[in-house]
């Protein structure tokens, strides 16, 4: 055994050894232990699918937790399948590969539908070993044969079977609807994905006319450019100033149509002068007040996040320019009251680099949410799915009781294309942009590109497709004939990973679908309504099951002061770093403990790293004590003598805490506090074990039974236990200490310690 713990040469040795032998699939393992310890009770655990093509981050040494629960539960005899994979992140790949077309000075907008999509998945296969290769670092124990890729033809597969299966079933619509659409990367993103933002921004008042009067009414906007938008003018019912007005019709500034004024209880009296403009088109607000008043809707902004339907000098502005542009023409007309330059709001931008949305109405593919979401509360309710903490379950609850529609369209060219199919004869209003054969980008409706260019050129190079809201279409997997066109939305990646536990078993009709539905789900908190309602949706939907029977909510990893990791602060930790520089089982152990990894924020203190480095090699010291021992005394273990008259009180006191210690720390992972399991195995082995016992053997005349009976027995149970949470440093020891009878070979598969 060599004189020091040298983490980088024995991690690497220790791995290879469990992938030669087929340690982690349920099949290798159940040949490997003994026998008789085998419960043939199947246990299974998903792996949140990271991006295909991305290097770990902090958040990502949490999947620790994991492969705690897969190493506990097969060492306690159960046929596990810890089921690994990788996400095509649609959205967040195509953001990544379109950086890199800037910088080769190209855009997306260079390659038909297509081309793009070909071109991002060949640049996510040739990296899609990263995140692989750096969980291998980290000690996973996934049964790395049965990865699966959200792109893959089964996956491809169950999504198109889910979605026919919905759209006959009625859960299925598309229609005009108010979207968070962002100009910038031209796709729609879902409520979850936007948040708001403090700003400053300039508070116009604008004069209206009120129709065959002298009066006017003013209006508080930050948003002038929009008022060619304006259907109506809203003031609350309890707003006595402007009684008289209700019914009465104000002149549009900038158009001259007429507005009604009407009463709306949403109407903040305390705002502005507590008159509202309703513009239905550009307004989620205004959009609900617009649909209870039946007003009309106008679109002024348009996709490509111009001005249009205004007029001459404003038409092809950007809303920002078109702003300063209203202004002066409020100002000429002598109807800008006044500009408030500091007022404080909240603007609505997308998650990823905080980009402006703007809410326009277009049509979008959703999911009918009321029915599916019952049963998937009335599953939750009934405890068939189990939440670690009852405010999780709570939570999760609330949001399902909004029973939100669903938008699960993206205007992207990486992911799954949904699969309905337009006749652009039938559809000739179809408004299409492809790239034809002399490589020019085209935009047209179909009824007139027709003309000009086949329907193969168009087909061969479609970038886009808009069709009507009234548009025809049919939902299945391959063309329904000549000159129909597939739509270019693809699906919100969150509906193929949605499908996540049926995809990964292979249920209903695999060899895999024994582990259906899966015993354990680990997930940081903020995705419970990205991810874990969607799964338990399409489960009870699909399957007439919950897809997991536990939830466990890990924590936001920070810094050690609980600030957010950011590359500005200086504050990112590179886990393969720390790995490094510490070893993987040091980074395990180290983040387990170091806060309460199931609270919202868990920080990184990189003095825990240190701290369990040092017990790495504190062990190690422990075991090659224990070896020099068994060296001394060579035939120890061929006596038949117990040496009874030797046996100390403290040769039973140490037995008796390890059967306490063994106790604890199973019930203590059972209930998913693993802080305090490892550090009760940590404090045993450094205090009661090394500076208590050891030291007291070492004074003793006659070691042999301490060493026999009770100093290598109570070592092993804690290798054992550790196990989950240090795996490489235990396993390197386990394979220098000799076995008994029955032991195996493998610390990976050897038997939890008899628990009492």
């Amino acid at each position: 055994m060599d004189k020091q713990y040298d983490h980088k040469k024995i991690e690497s040795e220790i791995y290879k050894l469990w992938e030669d032998n087929n340690t982690f699939s349920p099949e290798g393992a159940s040949k490997l232990r003994n026998i008789s310890k085998t419960k043939n009770i199947p246990y299974s655990v998903l792996m949140p699918p990271p991006n295909a093509n991305a290097s770990l981050h902090c958040g990502h040494v949490t999947y620790t937790i994991q492969d705690i629960m897969i190493r506990f539960k097969r060492m306690q005899g159960y046929e596990t399948c810890y089921f690994p994979g990788t996400d095509h992140a649609g959205f967040e790949t195509q953001y990544v590969y379109e950086n890199k077309l800037k910088k080769e000075g190209k855009s997306r907008f260079d390659f038909d539908r297509k081309t793009l999509y070909k071109d991002i998945l060949n640049f996510v296969l040739e990296n899609t070993e990263t995140a692989t290769n750096q969980f291998k670092r980290l000690g996973l124990s996934a049964d790395w044969g049965r990865n699966t890729f959200t792109l893959d033809s089964n996956v491809v597969e169950q999504v198109y079977k889910t979605f026919e299966k919905m759209n006959k079933d009625g859960f299925v619509y598309r229609e005009g609807y108010m979207v968070n659409y962002s100009t910038f990367y031209g796709t729609t993103f879902s409520d979850l994905e936007t948040e708001y933002k403090d700003s400053i921004s300039p508070l116009y008042y604008i004069k209206y006319l009120i129709k065959d009067s002298t009066d006017s009414i003013i209006v508080a906007t930050v948003r002038p450019e929009t008022i060619f938008a304006d259907t109506a003018i809203a003031i609350n019912p309890k707003d006595k100033r402007y009684k008289n007005l209700v019914g009465a019709y104000a002149i549009n500034p900038l158009n001259g149509l007429e507005l009604p004024i009407i009463e709306d209880e949403y109407v903040d009296i305390e705002f502005g002068t507590g008159v509202l403009k309703i513009t239905p088109g550009h307004d989620l607000n205004d959009f609900k007040i617009g649909k209870k008043h039946n007003l009309k809707t106008i679109t002024v902004i348009g996709l490509d996040g111009k001005m249009i339907n205004t007029e001459v000098g404003v038409d092809g502005l950007y809303p920002k320019q078109a702003r300063q542009t209203v202004a002066e023409i409020l100002k000429e007309k002598d109807l800008l009251e006044k500009i408030d330059e500091k007022y404080q709001n909240r603007v609505l931008v997308d998650y990823k680099e905080g980009y402006p949305i703007e809410p326009l109405i277009m049509p979008n593919w959703f999911i009918k949410t009321d029915e599916l979401f019952e049963k998937v509360i009335e599953q939750v309710e009934m405890g068939n799915v189990k939440f670690y903490k009852p405010s999780w379950k709570n939570e999760i609850l609330r949001w399902l009781g909004e029973k939100r529609p669903w938008p699960i369209s993206r205007q992207i060219a990486f992911g799954i294309l949904i699969p309905a199919w337009y006749s652009i004869d039938e559809n000739p209003e179809i408004y299409i942009t492809f790239i034809n054969n002399e490589k020019n980008t085209i935009t047209g409706y179909a009824k007139d590109l027709i003309k000009s260019y086949s329907f193969y050129e168009i087909n061969e190079g479609i970038q886009s497709l808009i069709a009507p809201e009234n548009a025809t279409f049919k939902i299945q997997k391959e063309s329904p004939g000549d000159n129909y066109l597939q739509e270019t939305d693809t699906f919100d990646t969150w509906f193929s990973s949605g499908q996540w536990p049926q995809v990964t078993t292979d249920y209903p009709d695999g060899t895999d679908q024994k582990f259906y539905p899966t015993d354990f789900l680990d997930s940081m908190w903020d995705i419970m309504f990205f991810w874990i309602a969607r799964m338990l949706m399409f489960g009870i939907y699909m399957t007439g099951q919950v897809p997991f029977k536990n939830v466990y909510f890990h924590g936001a990893v920070t810094d050690k002061n609980g600030k957010k990791m950011s590359k500005s602060k200086g504050n990112v930790v590179n886990p393969i770093e720390i790995i490094e520089q510490y070893g993987a089982d040091a980074l395990r152990a180290g983040l387990i403990t170091g806060g309460d990894i199931s609270a919202r924020y868990t920080p990184f203190d990189i003095d825990k790293i240190k701290g369990y480095r040092n017990f790495a090699n504190k062990i190690w010291n422990m075991a090659r004590y224990i070896l020099v021992m068994i060296e001394e005394e060579p035939d120890i273990f061929d006596k038949d003598e117990t040496f009874n008259k030797d046996i100390t009180e403290k040769d039973k006191t140490i037995k008796k805490k390890s059967i306490q210690l063994n106790n604890k720390v199973t019930s203590l992972i059972e209930i998913y506090q693993y802080n305090k399991a490892c550090e009760s195995i940590y404090q045993f082995m450094w205090n009661d074990l090394a500076s208590s016992y050891i030291e007291d053997i070492k004074n003793r005349e006659n070691k042999s039974i301490a060493l026999k009976m009770y100093l290598l027995p109570v070592f092993k149970d804690c290798l054992k236990l550790l196990h989950p949470f240090m795996p490489f440093v235990t396993e390197a020891i386990w394979q220098e200490l000799p076995k008994d009878k029955g032991e195996s070979e493998l610390l990976i598969v050897e038997s939890w310690p008899e628990v009492k």
